[in-house]
């Protein structure tokens, strides 16, 4: 039975040390002109340290046009060899401590904020259904602009692999514009790009086979996918496992299973576990259900993130046969050193930030009926992970004193300042 201190060697030959992931956060250390910089090195370099078999970038973008936020990486185009050798620091700095690192490749499509692009490309002209006016107004792509898209994916994992990455994964999940073209909400395509599940589901293999054919056999590609999207009649369960089948036809070397989007942001659960707490695995992991049925499917190695926390239900997922690898995110916000506690200690519980937050007088309540309630109070808890985030590539400690209201606020007005000093 694997343990997560199991190492486990992937189909493409690349050995990960341990089942700890860390999955996608994003970063916004980007310059201006969208390249990585030494802090990302520095926070990369720190994760190493605390023990993670495998980093996952923040969503590394394909077109500066359609960033999820100002400070994301975006590789498009010919890159030159400065951009290279700033991608390398932070290849070279995850790997330092023997664990892999895959570059999350990604486009925001209709999820791209308004700041950025106000007509951003999606698979239809249907926008994203929240209050607040922050995502540009989509325009469906054309035929020959999802072509040079899925070209554009090959030429990023090109890129990724001269900077020194062990792989990339596709990001398929949370609404961006591959997870967009799967969704039947999001899609109304009548071509050969929409309406089936097959003809939604030929950008995203299409952009694997680009990614694969690209690179070499011994570089990793990975999918994110959602379990479902969680909306009524939108991408369902038997949809995701079907296309998890396509996507292990095509010889992926893990899928890494989430779900939700913005409009309804499951992977965002801000329900953790209190101080010391214990739950069972089932219900300390979102998307568990999800994976066991994926399992019945497919053979393919795949990754479980959301919710996890304690060190027992971890190895209750992996003992069970449902998931391969344990993703992590928000707790390495706060316990940098996470992986090698969990490693070392079978009774360890990583902090669960939601109940050490302060709230605050002017945050409101995430159960609220009013959308805007609810997406506010989600903003500001992200925005307080963003800001740990921050501290960390800065070199400092995270500050987990730190008001969840102040912090949306700051980090809003970073986001401004950054969209404004972005090189066009």
């Amino acid at each position: 039975m694997a343990s997560l201190a199991t190492p486990i060697t992937l189909a493409c030959g690349i050995t990960l040390p341990n089942r700890i992931a860390k999955s996608a956060m994003t970063e916004g250390l980007a310059d201006p002109c969208n390249r990585a910089t030494p802090a990302h090195a520095t926070l990369y370099r720190r994760w190493a340290e605390g023990g993670l078999g495998l980093s996952i970038t923040g969503n590394i973008q394909i077109d500066r046009q359609h960033l999820e936020r100002p400070g994301n990486i975006a590789l498009a185009g010919p890159q030159d060899a400065d951009a290279i050798a700033a991608l390398s620091g932070l290849a070279t700095a995850a790997r330092s401590k023997g664990g892999a690192v895959f570059a999350q490749l990604s486009h925001a499509g209709r999820q791209t904020p308004a700041s950025v692009n106000p007509h951003p490309g999606a698979a239809s002209a249907i926008a994203v259904a929240l209050p607040g006016k922050q995502f540009g107004t989509p325009e469906p792509l054309t035929e020959s602009e999802i072509e040079v898209l899925i070209a554009r994916f090959g030429a990023a994992a090109a890129h990724c692999r001269e900077a020194g990455f062990s792989g990339v994964q596709l990001h398929a999940a949370h609404g961006y514009l591959l997870s967009g073209f799967l969704s039947p909400l999001a899609n109304r395509r009548t071509d050969r790009w929409g309406g089936s599940l097959e003809n939604r589901a030929r950008f995203l293999i299409a952009a694997v086979r680009a990614a694969r054919a690209a690179t070499a056999s011994d570089f990793g590609i990975a999918v994110k996918l959602n379990s479902a999207d969680f909306q009524r009649g939108g991408f369902a369960t038997h949809e995701s496992v079907a296309v998890a089948q396509m996507l292990q036809a095509e010889g992926v070397d893990f899928l890494e299973l989430s779900g939700g989007n913005y409009e309804q942001p499951r992977m965002m659960d801000s329900n953790g576990l209190s101080e010391g707490e214990q739950r069972s695995a089932r219900r300390e992991a979102y998307f568990l259900a999800e994976a066991e049925r994926l399992r019945e499917a497919v053979k393919l190695p795949l990754m479980v993130t959301g919710g996890f926390r304690s060190a027992a239900a971890m190895q209750a997922a992996l003992g069970s046969g449902a998931c391969d690898l344990i993703g992590v995110a928000r707790p390495l916000c706060v316990e940098v050193d996470g992986p090698n506690l969990l490693l070392q200690n079978a009774e360890h519980v990583l902090p669960s930030m939601e109940s050490q937050l302060r709230l605050g007088p002017g945050l409101l309540a995430p159960n609220s009926r009013f959308a805007l309630v609810r997406m506010l109070n989600g903003f500001g808890v992200q925005a307080w992970f963003c800001l740990q985030l921050l501290r960390i590539a800065a070199g400092q400690q995270p500050d987990r004193q730190f008001p969840v209201w102040k912090a949306l606020s700051r980090y809003q007005a970073r986001e401004q300042e950054m969209a404004r000093a972005l090189v066009r």
